[in-house]
This record gives C-alpha cells, structure tokens and sequence, in this order.
C-alpha cells in the first residue's frame, strides 16, 4: 500500500465521524440520549485516534488535496457541540425555560468563535481556553441529572473561559502528566459509554468514576498554570 492511500484512508477514517453524527442526530431528534451518546462516544474515540494516525502517516504531504484539519473541525462542531447543544435544551432538566435558552445560544455562539480562533493551541499543545467539548460535560449532567442552575452556571462559567488564558490539557498531546492524563481519558470513555449504554443509571462506582475523570479533565491545565514546570539546567 502506498503512503498516498494510507494518507487518503486516514483521511476517510475521519469522515467516518459525519456518518456518527447523524445517527446521534437522529437519536436525539427521536428523544433516545443513550443511543445518542453512544453514537457520539463512538465519534469521540474516532477523533482520539485520526490524529495520530494523520501524523504518523503524513497525510499532509501525502494527501494535501483534502484539509484535514478542517474535516476534523466541521466534524468536532456537530459531535462536540451541535448536537450535545440540541439534547441538553431538549433533555427535560431545565425548570425554567430561559435557562435552556440561554444555554444552547452561549454554547453554540461561543464556541463557533473558539473553533476559529488561531490562537487555541499553546506551546506544549494543550488548549488556551475550555475547547468546546460540550459533549463530556453534557454527558455527565445527564449521568448526574444537575440541577439547572449548576448547569446554567458552568456553562457560562466554561464558555467564559474559553476567552481567558486558562489552559486545558489534550489528553494526547500535552506531554506534561500524560501518564496520568491518558488513562484519565480512557477511564471516562470508559465509564460514559457504560453510563451511556445502561441509559444512565450505571451506578455508584461508574459515576463516580466518570466524576472523578472529568474534574481531571476539566482541571489539570489549570493546576500546570499554576505550578509550572521548572526548566532543567
């Protein structure tokens, strides 16, 4: 097989995320949020694995006639924050229909204008700002069924500091605590597509599990701010 076509099938593997979500879609158009967040679970682990297979065969140089990059956004959008968007205003856990309104139009507002922002990636390739993904926090008040003035208040809280120089790690390509960073991230794929899969009554320990990684997740760049790395000499 030629590097060409090795490079064309990443490129394809990534379009595969489409296809998941418009089967989220026609899930969370239908009211059925399990089957909707296994679908997007599925795109979330396909957007872990495209990129460093893009890499690691050089689809750049051989295959530049497609812009990865922006194959991976548009489909980030839809499966990050689009969809998760849509299911939160219709998930039934607002009381007060302003809430829903002001949650959908923050998020998706806020986070077409990240998704263009040149200025996302830091140095050691974490994110500068909360990267839009709606779709992790989403699951996890439907997993904890929130209060809707908890999610009112992060999902202001987080689509603000999407503006602020506060960092958040990738849980691939930030180096620093990637040992413990990776695993995190496998543990909340994990425990959400469980969590998704038992249409989110999986439990004590899963939910707890899938507490515990997010506040890593949501968090660690924020503590390497805080205590930064000191330069060997």
């Amino acid at each position: 097989m030629t590097h060409e076509i090795r490079a064309l099938f990443v490129h394809l593997f990534t379009a595969t995320g489409a296809v998941f979500a418009m089967l989220a879609m026609l899930a969370a158009v239908d009211g059925k949020w399990d089957i909707m967040f296994v679908w997007l679970v599925i795109a979330f682990i396909v957007d872990g694995i495209d990129g460093p297979l893009a890499r690691k065969y050089n689809v750049k140089a051989y295959a530049p006639q497609y812009n990865g990059y922006l194959l991976d956004l548009i489909i980030d959008y839809l499966t990050y924050v689009f969809i998760p968007a849509f299911a939160l205003f219709k998930s039934g856990l607002f009381d007060k229909d302003w809430t829903g309104w002001v949650c959908i139009i923050v998020i998706t507002f806020g986070s077409v204008i990240y998704f263009v922002d040149t200025r996302m990636k830091t140095k050691d390739n974490s994110f500068s700002g909360f990267p839009g993904c709606w779709n992790m926090v989403i699951l996890v008040f439907f997993a904890l069924e929130s209060n809707f003035w908890i999610i009112l208040g992060i999902v202001v809280a987080l689509t603000l500091s999407m503006f602020l120089p506060v960092e958040f790690v990738h849980p691939v390509r930030t180096k620093r605590w990637r040992f413990v960073t990776l695993p995190t991230a496998f543990l909340w794929t994990a425990c959400a597509g469980l969590a998704a899969w038992v249409d989110f009554d999986p439990g004590p320990i899963v939910l707890f599990g899938l507490t515990l990684s997010s506040v890593y997740l949501l968090l660690a760049g924020l503590f390497m701010q805080l205590f930064p790395q000191k330069n060997n000499r």
